[in-house]
Parts: C-alpha cells; sequence; structure tokens
C-alpha cells in the first residue's frame, strides 16, 4: 500500500529509513509487513566489505542525536528478566521457531552472525531457509523486497535475542501480502507444510491485512486451513496486531478507514494476537518507568522523520475487536470488555519507535549497517521467543495457549504485568482533514490497547508452561 510521503505494502506496514547526519530528508522505504519503521544511522557505523567493522548507538546516542531512545538486544533480555532463565539453562534448547516472511532477506545469515557477535549471543543450533509456497524470484532492491527484507531481519534477529538456543526455520513466500487475500494463499500453503512435518513448535507471523479488505467474512475462513492445523498438530501460532492503532488502511492502501477496524490473522481465535508496548529502559535494561501502551502519533521527533513535518500520524499499536469472529469461550471472562466480539491483543510485548530495537542489515537498496526498527513486527518475535522458553520448560510445544494465558490473567499470575496506561487512538490528515479514531485506553486488567499486559519472563515462561 502507499501512504503520503511514506511506501509501504500491507496493512500497519511503512519502514521510514533516515540517513545519517547531515540528510536533508528521510529516506523512505516500504514494507510488506504488519510493522516495520525502521531508522538507520550509517554515520555510526565503519564498514569494511562483508566483514564489516560497526559500532550500533547506544542508548544516549539516539536520544541526543534524534530525541528518540533505541535499545540492543541485552537490554531487551534483561528488561523482560530472561537472563535469570538462561542462567538456569531455559535458553529454548532443543525447540524450534518458524518465521514466515514473504521474500525473505538474501544477507539474513550474514546479518544474523554479525548481530551475533557483536552482542556476544551464541549462534542458533540452526538457521533453515525454506521456500516450500515457491521459488523466490531473484533480490532486486525494490521498496517492497527492501521492506520485507527489513522485516525478515528483524523477525529473525530478535526471536533468537529472546531463546537464543533455539533453533530457526525461515519460511520464504513468493509473492509479498498486502491487502484483502494477496499474498494469503502462498502463505498458508507454506504453513501447511510446516505443520505437516512440524517443523517448529510456534509459528510468528508479522504481517496481517485489514479484515473488512477481504470481500467478505467467508473469505478469511476459507484462509484458516494453517491454523486449524496447526491447532490440531499442538503448533502456537502467533500475529502481530498491527500499526495503524485503532485505524488501519483499506483495500486501495492509501486512505484510512475513518472508525476502529481490526486486522487478521491476529483476530483468529486460534492465533494469539501480540500487540505493543512502550519500554523505558537505562543503559542497563533496567526500567526507568512501567511500560505503557505504545502510540507515536503526536511524537514529533517520530513525526519528523515519518513525513518531514510534525505530524500527526497515525503510529500506534492495533487493538480493538473482530468484524468477523464472535467472541471465543476464552474471552467469557471479559465479556464485559469485548462484547460479543473477539477482542485483541492478547498479549503485548516492546513495538515503540520511541525505544526502537538495533538490528543489523546489510541487504542492497539500504545503507549497510545497524538500523533502529520499531512496530508490532517487533513484539510477535520477541513472544515467539517466550513461547519457545516455555516449550522447553514443558518438554513439549504448548499448541493454541490463548484458554491458557486467560486463566493466568484471571488468576492474577505474578508473571503477567498489567499495562495501565496509554491509548491507541490516532489521528491523522486526509482529504484535507485532520481526522481522529478513537480507539482504546489501558486499564487495570484485560483492555483493547494492551490485551492481558505484557511479561515478566522468569515467572511467565513457568505459568504458560504449567510448571
Amino acid at each position: 500500500m502507499r501512504l503520503p510521503r511514506v511506501l509501504c505494502a500491507a496493512a500497519g506496514s511503512c519502514a521510514v529509513i533516515l540517513g545519517g547526519i547531515g540528510a536533508t530528508a528521510p529516506v523512505v522505504s516500504g514494507s510488506g509487513a504488519a510493522s516495520a519503521n525502521v531508522f538507520v544511522y550509517p554515520d555510526i557505523v565503519t564498514m569494511h566489505g562483508p566483514a564489516a567493522a560497526v559500532r550500533p548507538p547506544t542508548t544516549a546516542q539516539c536520544e541526543h542525536r534524534f530525541h528518540l531512545a533505541c535499545y540492543s538486544p541485552i537490554q531487551i533480555e534483561r528488561a523482560y528478566g530472561v537472563p535469570r532463565l538462561f542462567a538456569g539453562g531455559v535458553t529454548g534448547n532443543g525447540q524450534t521457531i518458524v518465521i514466515v516472511d514473504s521474500f525473505g532477506s538474501p544477507t539474513i545469515r550474514r546479518d544474523l552472525k554479525v548481530f551475533d557477535a557483536t552482542f556476544h549471543l551464541p549462534a542458533p543450533p540452526s538457521l533453515k531457509i525454506i521456500q516450500p509456497a515457491g521459488k523466490v524470484p531473484p533480490y532486486k532492491p525494490t521498496a517492497t523486497r527492501e521492506g520485507w527484507a527489513g522485516e525478515t531481519t528483524l523477525d529473525v534477529e530478535y526471536s533468537h535475542t529472546m531463546a537464543p538456543g533455539a533453533s530457526i526455520v525461515l519460511v520464504e513466500t513468493p509473492v509479498a501480502e498486502t491487502e484483502g487475500v494477496t499474498g494469503f494463499p502462498q502463505i498458508v500453503k507454506a504453513e501447511k507444510f510446516v505443520v505437516a512435518r512440524h517443523l517448529g513448535g510456534v509459528i510468528s507471523q508479522s504481517f496481517g491485512a485489514t479484515e473488512q479488505t477481504f470481500p467478505n467474512p467467508g473469505a478469511i475462513r476459507a484462509l484458516r486451513g494453517a491454523y486449524i492445523a496447526a491447532a490440531h498438530a499442538g503448533i502456537t501460532v502467533l500475529a502481530s496486531t498491527g500499526d495503524f492503532g485503532a485505524a488501519n488502511v483499506k483495500l486501495n492502501g492509501s486512505t484510512f478507514f475513518l472508525h476502529p477496524v481490526s486486522s487478521w490473522p491476529d483476530t483468529d481465535p486460534l492465533v494469539t494476537a501480540v500487540g505493543g508496548t512502550r519500554l523505558s529502559l537505562a543503559a542497563s535494561g533496567k526500567h526507568t518507568a512501567p511500560d505503557r501502551v505504545w502510540n507515536d502519533t503526536f511524537n514529533p521527533a517520530v513525526n519528523l522523520f515519518i513525513t518531514g513535518n510534525r505530524g500527526p500520524n497515525p503510529l500506534a499499536t492495533g487493538g480493538g475487536v473482530s468484524a468477523v469472529f464472535p467472541r471465543p469461550s476464552f474471552q467469557s471472562g471479559v465479556e464485559s470488555v469485548v462484547g460479543a466480539h473477539r477482542g485483541v491483543p492478547d498479549i503485548s510485548m516492546s513495538g515503540a519507535c520511541n525505544g526502537a530495537v538495533n538490528v543489523f542489515q546489510s541487504f542492497r537498496g539500504v545503507p549497510a549497517g545497524w538500523a533502529q526498527v520499531c512496530g508490532t513486527s517487533e513484539s510477535s518475535p520477541l513472544f515467539a521467543g517466550v513461547v519457545a522458553l516455555a516449550d522447553q520448560v514443558a518438554g513439549h510445544p504448548l499448541g493454541v495457549i490463548n484458554a491458557r494465558l486467560y486463566q493466568l490473567l484471571a488468576s492474577h499470575a505474578p508473571g503477567l504485568v498489567d499495562v495501565v496506561k496509554g491509548n491507541n487512538t490516532v489521528a491523522f490528515h486526509q482529504g484535507g482533514q485532520l481526522h481522529t479514531v478513537h480507539g482504546f485506553s489501558a486499564a487495570p486488567g484485560y483492555d483493547l490497547a494492551s490485551g492481558a499486559g505484557t511479561v515478566s519472563a522468569p515467572q511467565f515462561v513457568r505459568e504458560l508452561a504449567g510448571k
């Protein structure tokens, strides 16, 4: 899809690449995923061919130069407490995370090696790349291919951050997922292949399309085969909730709905929907403030990078109720919030642009080096790593986790961290007018902005595993 001054290719997905110091304007690239707002700092990197000498920016450097925080994988690990699990041998060992992306990245193996070496992370036991829905066309540096390559980089590097002992299967599909049905038949075929061969215990999807862009609800139901198969096979499936807050993009890819809408597949009851939060972290990874709902709509620094002005622009976590699926039984306890419909998200993890994460990427078309990426495309792979840790503790893949998640919510499990501040209301200019789409606010307990909240991994992993 295309938005004013931003190239995008799918629901909730705009990749913004900022040039180095002295750049006269942001360089904007497209993404075909549910989110990937990418800020690149090539001036901080000294490149020497494939064996680059790199220096990723610190939080202080990002805040000084761009008035935005950025975080390393080490800070993210500490923010969620996973080093405590690592110390006890819970690293995702014996588990496999499946990442699904259109096209993939031609440099992901090399980029992950640089990422791991820089932050002293172990290499995954294996990184397997498959194309079960058809051969991916040769890489060319177009906006769409650059965006999906950046998405792939984020997904692989940050699922690995949270579960460094887990293997990774990267599933590449040959058609870009955009709005409506486009790209999903290939995704379904690829995921059915993965499920039939049980290639992993958790599948992460950082993409989605507005429910109203499908021809009818039946078109969505016809695409559910992979999720039904995964449920029967005991495989967990995750999906990001998108980056346009309560709004989302129409089928034309250029205008927003002016009322709250949600996206699929995160609204599917067989999928765990992962929303976005904003972390406030010290250099050590220690929280300096409680997590809140991600919403950068009114952040002048973020808007300056994206459109060259101070906004507002719709940049916030997706969340709301489905227009297709009724309230599932596991949400009976939150009926007062969701009403008669499936509500999302179920859980939330880091996704804010003011708090973006460092990734390393070197594919053609963007400055090779360290980039800062944000959006719910970050939150889904982060939570996939958490699920892989829980699978290890349980001794087997946990399958559909939604019922268990809401049981933990009802019992006030200490591993769930309530998010009580923020909302996903967004505002934007369209048709010469300023529009506001009023979304949902965080509140004690379940809400349609943060779901059941976020996690403290040392407790949550064992609670989810039932140990």
